[in-house]
């Protein structure tokens, strides 16, 4: 009960830290012109995307920027948090031995997605495309996102000794060393995920709220006080942030968002050892992605589209479907899935 409490508390003052810090930090987003611009965009083969553009040509002025304000209130709080607890006397307890381990993953993680995000954000707000270093091509951000990835692999697997799957109904089964490109292949997609999923106004944002507060049970069920902490701070913050970013959005993640959010969201549940539940609780932003990755092959091979628009929520609204009335329905679903994925992690 002591833990919850204060897991509770730590979520409600993220929440009002972030609620008082979130307005100015929008005035000082439009001082600064951190605007979405108005321009027609294109899709990964450089080829215009008219339908894309055709329900996003309104948002065009929203500050983006309201990740990269999650990222650097989390990241203080949190590297207070733990300090401050053992000062207490609390004990920080963790699923995993090397506490401090564990805390680096996750400020690793939720730091340096963050940076790449912001290059995004940078390059696609202020058209540094022609720029030497802001030149670099879809292919190249992937390598990067790999890169960064197969760190964080390598982490789990030496230095927190995870190697494990567990399926539910099935068993858990060793991978060995092959747990290192398949921890680096969840930490991408769901990067890519994320990202391909935030295209709708409080869509990934309330997606990624349900998800959190699942896979927060599941942490705080098992008495991982770090991992508990990070979540609660977490989602305290993104709470305040959907206030402003549902319909119509007065703020944007940015790929600084989504990018970090993404992959923190598939670290933490490889550190829970719960992919499958994981799998579950993120299966709407995994049909995004695989919509968009289809989408992309079938034009490349085929000449053809296999959908009217990528990803999903696009072929939704060209279908006549309301932004809210997509986004609603969305969260509904996720509630059930995440619902779902909590009994499978628990039997």
């Amino acid at each position: 009960m002591g833990s919850i409490v204060l897991f509770l508390g730590i979520l409600l003052f993220s929440f009002i830290l972030t609620s008082m810090a979130v307005v100015p930090f929008i005035n000082l987003l439009y001082q600064l012109k951190f605007r979405r611009a108005q321009q027609e965009t294109t899709d990964a083969f450089g080829k215009r995307t008219p339908i894309f553009d055709k329900f996003h040509k309104s948002k065009a002025g929203v500050p983006v920027g309201g990740g990269l304000l999650i990222v650097l209130l989390v990241s203080t709080l949190f590297a207070l948090m733990i300090p401050l607890l053992n000062y207490f006397g609390i004990e920080i307890t963790s699923l995993h031995q090397n506490n401090q381990v564990e805390i680096n993953v996750l400020f690793f993680t939720f730091l340096s997605f963050a940076i790449l995000g912001l290059y995004d954000d940078l390059k696609k707000i202020f058209s540094f495309e022609n720029t030497k270093f802001f030149g670099l091509r879809l292919r190249q951000k992937l390598i990067l996102q790999v890169v960064l990835a197969l760190i964080i692999s390598f982490m789990l697997y030496f230095q927190l000794g995870i190697s494990i799957l567990h399926i539910p109904f099935i068993g858990t089964f060793e991978l060995g060393w092959v747990y290192i490109p398949f921890a680096c292949f969840v930490i991408v997609a769901f990067t890519n995920a994320v990202n391909v999923t935030d295209g709708l106004d409080g869509l990934a944002s309330g997606l990624l709220m349900v998800g959190l507060f699942g896979l927060w049970i599941l942490s705080s069920s098992i008495l991982d006080v770090p991992l508990s902490i990070f979540i609660a701070l977490w989602l305290g913050s993104l709470i305040s942030l959907l206030y402003f970013n549902i319909f119509p959005a007065r703020l944007f993640m940015g790929d600084v968002g989504s990018l970090a959010f993404g992959a923190t969201l598939a670290v933490i549940g490889l550190l829970l050892g719960k992919i499958f539940t994981l799998l579950i609780i993120g299966f709407i932003f995994v049909l995004e992605i695989s919509s968009s990755l289809l989408q992309l092959l079938s034009k490349k091979y085929f000449k053809r589209k296999i959908l009217p628009a990528a990803p999903l929520h696009l072929t939704l609204q060209e279908r006549g479907w309301d932004e809210p009335k997509i986004v609603q329905r969305a969260w509904l679903i996720q509630i059930m899935l995440t619902l779902f994925g909590l009994w499978l992690a628990f039997i």
